[in-house]
């Protein structure tokens, strides 16, 4: 390994790896992180899912079986937000000023905490495809791969847009407000609960949901779960992830040390 490629690497991987032992060693976030959206995923899907039949499920699914992805989507996007208020937390605890003055390039510091929260959500992730067949859905060795490797990517993704919320923050409680006051309505407008209108009154709230990042990565993990071809919606899932990663890069490379104390 160069020199070059030693003075990232290094970095990222002891920050990926603090984000695991992190996480693990927390068990009710563990368990809550997990919990909570399949409890979410039972509740409307089987309370609930007559009301939304007739206007959100495809002719042939049952609504459990559609809010699968939806609930994914969900996973995916609590496990990997929520993992970046450790940015927060490191603030307080002095750990990030330290890492800041250290010789250590912002690209190995950004790459090691967005790739953590992405594993983080990777592995739930996972967790939560066993689940599968109880929606009515079995998957393939095809598909599992093509979602291992989507997963990640929009875990990658939503892990760096948490990323740029928290970077600027310092108090947990602002990061938990703006989480609650954008993230639900991005997940409840990108396809998960019903499906995109496409006339009548709700034509407006279709234009909004095309215009969510994370409308194409529930499409691309529904069409992934039928072994069905996705790729604009992945590409479009890769240039949110790129996106987030650079402006992540770009926020954390014109921060010293000082502006966080």
């Amino acid at each position: 390994m160069s020199d070059s490629t030693q003075s990232w690497f290094l970095p990222a991987a002891t920050l990926w790896w603090r984000e695991m032992v992190r996480f693990f060693r927390q068990r009710d976030r563990v368990l809550g992180a997990f919990a909570t959206p399949v409890v979410f995923w039972l509740l409307l899907g089987l309370g609930l899912g007559k009301s939304f039949k007739s206007t959100a499920v495809p002719d042939g699914h049952g609504y459990l079986e559609y809010f699968y992805a939806g609930t994914m989507a969900m996973i995916l996007l609590f496990t990997a937000i929520f993992s970046t208020v450790s940015v927060i937390e490191d603030r307080k605890e002095g750990f990030l000023q330290g890492v800041l003055v250290a010789p250590v390039g912002r690209f190995g510091l950004v790459l090691g905490k967005i790739t953590g929260g992405a594993t983080l959500a990777l592995i739930q992730g996972w967790v939560f495809l066993a689940l599968a067949p109880f929606a009515g859905i079995h998957l393939s060795v095809a598909s599992v791969v093509e979602l291992t490797g989507g997963i990640f990517l929009l875990s990658f993704a939503l892990t760096g847009l948490g990323f740029v919320i928290a970077w600027p923050m310092n108090s947990t409680a602002g990061f938990h407000a703006i989480l609650t006051l954008f993230l639900m309505p991005m997940w409840l407008l990108s396809g998960a609960v019903f499906t995109i209108p496409t006339e009548g009154a709700g034509r407006w709230l279709g234009w909004i949901m095309r215009a969510n990042p994370l409308t194409y990565g529930v499409t691309a993990l529904r069409a992934s779960l039928y072994g069905e071809a996705a790729t604009t919606a992945w590409l479009v899932t890769g240039g949110f992830a790129v996106v987030m990663f650079v402006l992540s890069l770009w926020l954390s490379r014109r921060t010293t040390a000082g502006d966080l104390l």
